[in-house]
């Protein structure tokens, strides 16, 4: 089995501001002059955990000015991130100025608001910025500057959002656990001796915290779902093609997503919106707008049929995970929901996703190994030599099987509207542990196969969420992971949202200790 190397303590990294940020002392100053810091702690708080819905709402009625918003989650990261360390680089300057600019036009009459428009957000650092630092947590681009925008962020800021930073991640993404030798760990909110899980960790603990309301990420083999499910938010993994990928090495790779993560249903939809619909950079992307995602989520699910798998067949689940997810079931049937026991055959499902995820990694970072192999964790370079073992033979096998596994779900999917099982296989762990290699006694030979409840969801390419669904006996959060039918995600938003509303976990938030200042 792979050992990763630097397992040893790394701590939480100083917040990095970049080049065009103000000093400490301008970053105080609030407005008309009145600083961040002499503001009521208990009102930035309640500002800070207002829905994107309705703080969306409140700018557009100009009941808040967007300058006071963006002060507000600034005094948030100010006072929270150095105990979590999930925001790495800070563009505060730069969100002010952007922030004045758009209550100026709104005073003025002229502005066109989007969908996000006024809301702070921050994107995952595996996503290309321009003129803002972009690490994709390795030291082999600790200085790398982008001359162009992620879609996504391009899509961001022409809804109106205002960026405030970077989110911590793994290196490369490699991981559900994050932590990198640029920027060190980000902690789990609940309790910061345990990992907030990866890829979009720092995404889902700035969520959690209160740092913004809405932010990004991406998931290959569970990266949004699992820290959401780790720190009590929602991270949704959208169809393929929902959501298009640019830049992007492998256009025509249907297995990572980029999608919305945020601490309601309701909020992932509105990012959605902003995210959605086609482009022809990208041309797995789906024809469809995203403008739905905007519409109210509210629908009866009288008669709507459930395949409830509590362990996808027979992956190894921690009791604290069966307890959580099972107390559950009848929160399904309570809304009216048809719940039978059930799942389609995912055999093959491992096989497939690991020779995927391998020629993936080999296709992006195979030219590191021969000039920076000395600067890659021990992962990275393993994932990496996996896929130059691979043969000609072993792909188009892969391709077959994900073909037969795709055709048996959409088979099973006929009758059941939607399958509902555990997002993570463990609650958050020790957040020293690089990864999981054991589950009930069941040990694991890779880095990633921890992780299958959602990476076996991957391969099919349908829409999946994880959802708040409640907390161990020791406080941890536990997701539930809601996947629907080939492109429905209009229906697995629409069922999510009806369980977040029946259970009401999600207002929960991280305990004083962490969001006191350190």
């Amino acid at each position: 089995m792979m050992v990763m190397t630097g397992a040893g303590p790394v701590v939480p990294a100083a917040i990095h501001r970049d080049a065009d940020t103000h000093t400490d002392a301008d970053a105080r100053l609030g407005h008309g002059g009145v600083r961040i810091t002499d503001l009521q702690s208990g009102l930035v708080s309640d500002l800070c955990f207002l829905t994107a819905t309705e703080l969306a709402r409140r700018i557009r009625a100009r009941e808040l000015s967007i300058t006071d918003v963006v002060r507000a989650h600034l005094e948030q990261i100010e006072r929270v991130n150095p105990n979590v360390n999930a925001i790495v680089t800070l563009t505060a300057e730069r969100a002010l100025d952007d922030a004045r600019e758009k209550d100026a036009a709104l005073a003025r009459g002229t502005a066109t608001p989007g969908p996000l428009f006024g809301l702070p957000i921050v994107h995952k650092d595996l996503f290309p910025t321009r003129g803002i630092r972009t690490t994709y947590g390795s030291p082999v681009y600790r200085d790398h500057v982008p001359d162009e925008d992620a879609l996504v962020v391009e899509r961001t800021r022409t809804a109106g959002a205002i960026t405030l930073g970077k989110s911590n991640t793994p290196e490369f993404g490699a991981g559900s656990q994050t932590f990198n030798p640029v920027f060190g760990r980000t902690l789990n909110p609940y309790d910061p001796t345990k990992t907030c899980g990866g890829s979009s960790g720092g995404a889902a603990v700035a969520l959690a915290c209160g740092m913004v309301p809405i932010a990004d990420g991406s998931d290959l083999g569970g990266s949004l779902r699992n820290p959401a499910s780790f720190c009590n938010i929602v991270g949704f993994r959208p169809s393929l093609g929902r959501v298009p990928v640019w830049p992007s090495e492998t256009a025509w790779l249907s297995l990572g997503a980029h999608g919305p993560m945020a601490r309601t249903v309701q909020d992932v939809a509105l990012l959605l919106s902003a995210m959605a619909g086609p482009d022809r950079r990208a041309p797995l992307s789906i024809a469809e707008s995203g403008e739905r995602f905007r519409a109210p989520l509210d629908r009866d699910f009288r008669g709507a049929r459930i395949a409830w798998s509590p362990a996808l067949g027979g992956l190894p689940i921690d009791r604290r995970i069966s307890a959580v997810i099972g107390a559950r079931r009848t929160t399904f049937a309570d809304l009216g929901c048809v719940v039978e026991d059930g799942q389609p055959d995912f055999s093959d499902a491992r096989e497939i996703f690991q020779t995927w995820r391998a020629w993936n990694f080999m296709l992006k970072y195979a030219p590191l190994l021969e000039t920076h192999r000395d600067q890659l964790k021990d992962t990275v370079i393993w994932n990496i030599e996996q896929g130059l073992k691979l043969t000609a033979g072993d792909v188009a096998a892969a391709e077959a099987k994900r073909t037969a596994l795709c055709h048996r779900v959409r088979v099973f999917m006929e009758r059941h509207e939607f399958l509902v099982l555990p997002v993570t296989q463990v609650p958050p762990f020790d957040v020293t542990q690089p990864y999981v290699t054991e589950i009930n006694g069941v040990r694991l030979p890779t880095y990633i196969d921890w992780m299958r409840a959602c990476s076996d969801i991957t391969v099919t390419g349908h829409p999946a969420i994880s959802v708040p669904c409640g907390f161990t006996d020791d406080g941890l959060p536990v997701g539930i992971q809601i996947v629907g039918r080939h492109q429905d995600d209009w229906g697995v938003l629409q069922l999510a949202h009806a369980f977040e509303q029946a259970t009401q976990v999600w207002r929960r938030h991280p305990p004083d200790a962490i969001m006191a200042r350190s």
